[in-house]
């Protein structure tokens, strides 16, 4: 069995054409008793879809995302964290702008989801699965919650960089930078 973060539809489709590298996660109601972190150093994107996504970010309103949930859920990308960051500073939250999609009241709303303001960055190496693979969906992928277990790829899928390793480090330093971080 493999470990998928549940994300929107939109923000998986951003990260795996290389447009954005980074997740910000408050996390789940069933996140547990220590909250959300970033536990598992690889993952699978699930995508997960409402229909007010595009609204929420800062693409076009003509940006395409499935109308209905699908029977099959698509997997498409697989991510590896880099490196995270704990982020304290609403305006520095906000400062992240150029290196996401979502609009400035989704980042407002994560940070101050619950009594302790803040938001969990995680900075990720994304790869494309080539051929997307997909499995039935089933009532025990639903919920508030950040991670499910899911089947294990077919061992045919073949994993390609989102991004050139040469961008993926230049993005890297200039969010380092951002968050004033020593590179």
């Amino acid at each position: 069995m493999s470990i998928a973060f549940k994300e929107w539809a939109i923000i998986c489709e951003t990260l795996g054409s290389g447009a954005q590298s980074i997740i910000l996660r408050k996390g789940g109601i069933h996140e547990g008793r220590n909250g959300f972190s970033f536990k598992h150093p690889e993952f699978y994107f699930f995508p997960t879809l409402f229909h007010e996504q595009i609204a929420r970010t800062s693409l076009p309103p003509s940006t395409a995302i499935p109308a209905n949930p699908p029977a099959e859920i698509p997997i498409a990308h697989l991510a590896r964290v880099e490196w995270t960051a704990t982020i304290t500073s609403l305006d520095t939250a906000l400062a992240l702008r150029p290196f996401h999609v979502w609009n400035d009241d989704v980042v407002r709303e994560r940070f101050h989801y619950d009594e302790a303001p803040g938001l969990h960055l995680a900075f990720l190496r994304v790869f494309r699965c080539a051929p997307p693979w997909s499995f039935p969906d089933n009532p025990k992928y639903g919920g508030c919650r950040s991670w499910v277990t899911i089947p294990d790829p077919p061992a045919h899928v073949k994993l390609t960089p989102a991004l050139s390793e040469e961008e993926h480090h230049r993005r890297s330093a200039a969010l380092k930078t951002a968050l004033g971080r020593s590179q």
